[in-house]
């Protein structure tokens, strides 16, 4: 069976039999590729249009930086990878090659991989972006027996304000702010609804419909694991707010978020326009930060590991016990706070109270005769 065209890419043959192969996304410019078709030369070419690079005037160096990684992103490895993976590990694949992509794969050890992850450290999650991405590709790498020893082994994570534990949470004051700026009836809320009484992420979000709901339940397959896992069987009630917010507002036929056209959202796009419309009601946080408040609310008011990872499609307990930890720490200090406070001594119901002219006085007084 002959292997699928990789995405974008044209053959053009001419009246004279001559064929030429061009790159190009949906209207954009045409990219000519000039190295023989399925060399490393040609390939190298590919990628490079493909990520907007400039086109290398020379193929890549055999064993070099860049050919491998022209290699990696032609491999079923690469082709595993989820959209929005690709697109994110594409970039960071672009400025390694602009950097450093002549440089002899051999020659990359573990103190170029920190170097590259501490010039990205202002930034901790785009440095660990960096990690992610290049211990991907030097997993492939030994794999392939292009290397014999993977060089980002040992360095670790950044851990900062913007560690894995990723986007800001959305406070109360935030969340009721957004309400009171869209309100029920309008795309906006809608969109707000869906992701604070799922905990949807936004790929998931802008999917579901009418067909996905049955009986007052949601269920769905989630969006594929980003690293190629099928995703979880999700089943959720329809809570009264999101219920309300459907019915009050005009959806789509297939999605219940549809674009301003009326076609459903691409999820980059519709994580841009929710950012958009969160400013508008002077809330800075995003998408992903307003299913971590959803996540946050339910640990706070009593949710289980199990029952986290039953709502948010988690197939572990890592992320579930972050929450469960975060709100178990709350309730423990509220109820350690108490114990901060001076003991009262309890008043003695059964001591009888003298009445009035009893007492030392009166004992005296007796004494004395008078």
């Amino acid at each position: 069976m002959p292997r699928p065209r990789p995405p974008h890419l044209h053959r053009e043959e001419s009246r004279h039999g001559g064929v030429a192969w061009y790159v190009r996304r949906k209207h954009g410019p045409r990219i000519r590729i000039k190295g023989e078709y399925d060399t490393p030369e040609f390939w190298t070419q590919y990628n490079a249009a493909l990520v907007g690079t400039p086109m290398p005037s020379k193929a890549a160096k055999a064993n070099s930086l860049a050919w491998a990684m022209g290699n990696y992103r032609n491999s079923s490895t690469w082709g595993g990878f989820s959209n929005a993976t690709r697109r994110q590990r594409e970039n960071i694949i672009k400025a390694v090659i602009k950097t450093a992509g002549m440089v002899p794969l051999k020659d990359i050890t573990s103190d170029t991989i920190r170097t590259g992850r501490e010039r990205r450290a202002a930034t901790p999650h785009a440095a660990n972006n960096f990690l992610k991405a290049m211990r991907g590709f030097f997993a492939w790498a030994v794999e392939e027996k292009l290397v014999a020893v993977d060089p980002t082994k040992g360095v670790k994570l950044l851990v900062g304000k913007n560690d894995a534990v990723g986007f800001r949470v959305w406070s109360q004051d935030e969340l009721d702010r957004f309400e009171a700026h869209w309100p029920v009836g309008t795309r906006e809320r809608l969109a707000f609804d869906l992701l604070l009484y799922t905990g949807f992420r936004r790929g998931d979000a802008v999917r579901i419909g009418r067909q996905h709901e049955r009986d007052g339940v949601i269920t769905i397959h989630t969006e594929k694991h980003r690293k190629g896992k099928p995703g979880e069987l999700v089943s959720l009630p329809i809570l009264p707010p999101l219920a309300a917010s459907i019915a009050a507002t005009k959806t789509g036929d297939m999605t219940y978020l549809v674009t301003d056209a009326g076609h459903p959202w691409v999820k980059e796009s519709f994580g841009n326009w929710f950012g958009e419309i969160s400013r508008k009601a002077g809330c800075p946080g995003s998408a992903h930060g307003l299913r971590k408040a959803g996540a946050t609310r339910a640990a706070n008011h009593g949710a289980s590991e199990r029952q986290l990872m039953a709502i948010f499609g988690w197939s572990t307990g890592k992320m579930a016990q972050h929450y469960t930890r975060s709100a178990d720490r709350v309730r423990l200090a509220r109820d350690a706070a108490k114990l901060l406070m001076p003991e009262v001594q309890p008043e003695n119901k059964n001591r009888p109270h003298p009445g009035s002219g009893a007492g030392a006085r009166a004992k005296n007084r007796n004494h004395s005769g008078g």
